[in-house]
């Protein structure tokens, strides 16, 4: 048998090795892209009703390691997979009553404000201590978020996640954003301090200077919350009060509790007067005053005179003030109102909800929503107005500050009430609409950091639940189930004193921001230097 040498070409050779080598080299590519997306579900993961609080650490040291080193335009695709992966289950109530539409475009422009912080995260992440320059970079995409568009949409600000955290105190000292910061600050320096060691354990040198900054970036916001804690206390100042919250129930979950606005108002009066006779029967302590929800009443009491009996009755039987949830019409407007009603004199003073909800209580471009979606128009037939005076109500000799729902999200919003003289704070709300989604425990959160943020009180009334009493140091000591009829009663402390947060307002975030500008700077002006030097 004869054998023949057969030549082998390059091509024929290569053929079996590197065929893999392309799709392994492309499924590595996806890994930062997937990376990105799954740390931000891991932040989503870390907020309410999960206690998981401390899954926001790796959710950012797994950014800081997708963005570094990047350029900016890299940056800015990965920064929003992460706000998609982060917003896209957050906010997924949105579209409980509206469907899906209305919930996708909002993450969509939302996560947009991600992907700005994710282009100068890459840019400054080339910088000396990075970490810091990065926390404050997410910091300032949160303050334009809760700006704009529409007067601003700040839910799902990394603080309010942190209500059952170690780093809580530190909302007492610079509110939300300083809060905020110190964790995403320890979540950057966690993946920087990790990342070095790895590189001097494979003999890369590591200057001392680095690995400083590095462990300053994860210590100090731990450090700082420690020493923050006592400025935390739920010790009374001006003594206390004993107070009420009315959850009446709503007929049924959804948009369609509008349809029957009287039978949430008899709820409610029925639950206050249920309350009444177990004062009289000795079996529950008096209250000074007593607190009804949001849309307790979306019957106007001042046009209707059937509603108004309805709350001068319930009034008559606790025998003691209530503040009313109401919609009014007044001159042609349409108001969400908090309404002090006395149970001898009636109304005697009102409350205007001032940050009404965009496509909620209000349609920006109505016009254009019209002819996209006649339906959500024809839901919101007339615009609600805005207030314009902070809401504190005198009860019983104490004053109660008052944040209607949706304005606990906003920072300005429940801090005026305080610097007007609020020795408390109630958060009246109405989550029926959204029926039992997580947005309810989300809510809830933010009044526990506003608790803390100006050592106060906050009762939270909600019409269909979950209501609950907060303690001036954020912990809940009594909360209602969800779609039961029920009624809290305590005696709650009264406190004067402001915290370091309450007095600087949003002096700690415009510093943050300012820091942003200042990395962002410098990493331009290096990026320029370098340029020039290559060409020279």
């Amino acid at each position: 048998m004869t054998v023949t040498a057969t030549s082998v070409g390059p091509s024929d050779q290569a053929q079996p090795e590197t065929a893999p080598r392309p799709r392994a080299a492309r499924l590595l590519r996806l890994v930062p892209a997937a990376a990105a997306a799954l740390s931000g579900a891991l932040l989503y993961v870390s907020f309410p009703p999960r206690t998981l609080w401390w899954l926001a650490l790796p959710a950012f040291a797994v950014l800081g390691w997708v963005l570094r080193g990047r350029s900016w335009k890299a940056g800015a695709g990965l920064g929003y997979l992460f706000g998609l992966g982060f917003l896209l289950p957050l906010l997924v109530w949105t579209g409980v009553e509206v469907g899906p539409g209305p919930w996708l475009a909002l993450v969509v422009i939302e996560a947009l404000f991600v992907a700005l912080v994710g282009a100068g995260v890459a840019a400054v992440s080339r910088l000396p201590g990075w970490p810091l320059w990065a926390a404050a970079l997410w910091t300032a995409g949160e303050a334009a978020r809760a700006r704009v568009p529409f007067n601003g949409f700040p839910w799902g600000k990394v603080a309010f996640g942190q209500a059952d955290g170690v780093f809580l105190p530190l909302a007492a000292v610079g509110g939300t954003p300083v809060l905020g910061f110190a964790v995403v600050l320890c979540g950057f320096g966690l993946y920087e301090t990790v990342r070095l060691l790895l590189a001097r354990r494979a003999g890369t040198a590591v200057r001392r200077p680095v690995a400083a900054l590095a462990l300053l970036s994860l210590a100090l916001p731990v450090a700082a919350a420690l020493a923050a804690r006592p400025l935390v206390s739920d010790a009374a100042e001006d003594g206390t009060v004993t107070v009420a919250l009315i959850q009446g129930n709503v007929p049924r979950a959804g948009l369609g509790f509008n349809d029957q606005r009287r039978a949430v108002l008899d709820y409610h009066a029925r639950e206050t007067e249920r309350l009444a006779a177990e004062v009289r029967a000795g079996k529950v302590a008096r209250p000074d005053f007593v607190l009804w929800p949001e849309n307790s009443s979306d019957i106007d009491p001042f046009a209707n005179a059937d509603a108004r009996a309805v709350i001068d009755g319930a009034a008559r039987a606790i025998g003691a003030p209530i503040s009313v949830g109401g919609v009014v019409s007044r001159d042609g407007e349409l108001l969400n109102e908090q309404i002090l009603w006395d149970p001898d004199k009636g109304p005697v003073d009102t409350y205007d909800k001032r940050q009404i909800q965009p496509f909620g209580e209000y349609l920006p471009l109505r016009s254009l929503l019209d002819a996209v979606n006649e339906n959500w128009t024809s839901m919101v037939r007339q615009d609600f107005s805005r207030g314009t005076e902070p809401g504190v109500f005198t009860l019983d000799g104490a004053r109660v500050g008052l944040a209607t729902c949706y304005e606990a999200a906003f920072d300005w919003a429940v801090r005026d009430t305080v610097t007007d003289g609020a020795q408390m704070i109630s958060v009246p709300s109405n989550n029926a609409t959204f029926d039992r989604s997580e947005m309810t425990y989300q809510q809830l959160a933010m009044s526990r950091i506003r608790a803390v943020e100006h050592s106060r009180t906050v009762t939270v009334p909600v019409t269909s639940g979950v209501s609950a009493v907060i303690m001036p140091d954020g912990r809940i000591t009594q909360r209602t189930g969800m779609f039961v009829a029920d009624s809290l009663v305590q005696e709650v402390p009264l406190r004067s004193s402001r915290t370091p947060a309450t007095e600087l307002g949003i002096l700690p975030e415009i510093a943050l921001v300012l820091v942003a500008a200042g990395g962002v700077g410098w990493a331009v002006a290096a990026g320029v230097r370098g340029r020039r030097a290559g060409d020279v």
